[in-house]
């Protein structure tokens, strides 16, 4: 007996994959995994993390361009030789891309990011927003 994995939205995924190539979008065509992302607002700043377990810090690009913040990599596949018993491969290997519409209230040029076990973060600051200026009626 042969073990399927059910998923029940792999019909509309497919589709998905297709219409994104049809309409040129090939950079989304290719990816191969998805990595998990948590994004939080804080005072100050906005912080992206992402899982990229097994993903070397070189083998991440990070491009914030037009309001559009986009992380791409890849992970490598190990090589592993088919031996006695049954083998299972669950872990995805491939390119990956992540993108974000980033507010207009974020300085792009500020973005900063770190790589550490696995875990990237990146850290996007705000703008100070413009305080309303108080203007002195003088007497004439």
């Amino acid at each position: 007996m042969t073990i399927v994995r059910y998923e029940p939205w792999a019909l509309f995924g497919r589709l998905h994959r297709q219409l994104e190539q049809a309409f040129g979008e090939t950079d989304v065509a290719s990816v191969s995994w998805i990595p998990r992302v948590d994004v939080r607002e804080e005072t100050d700043r906005f912080v992206v993390t992402a899982d990229l377990p097994g993903v070397a810090g070189k083998d991440i690009e990070i491009t914030a361009d037009k309001g559009v913040l986009t992380i791409r990599g890849q992970r490598g596949s190990e090589k592993k030789s088919a031996g006695e018993g049954y083998g299972r491969v669950e872990r995805a290997s491939g390119t990956f891309v992540r993108r974000f519409t980033l507010p207009e209230t974020v300085d792009a040029e500020a973005i900063k990011a770190t790589h550490v076990n696995g875990v990237l973060e990146l850290s996007v600051p705000k703008r100070p927003q413009a305080q309303p200026r108080r203007i002195d009626v003088q007497a004439a």
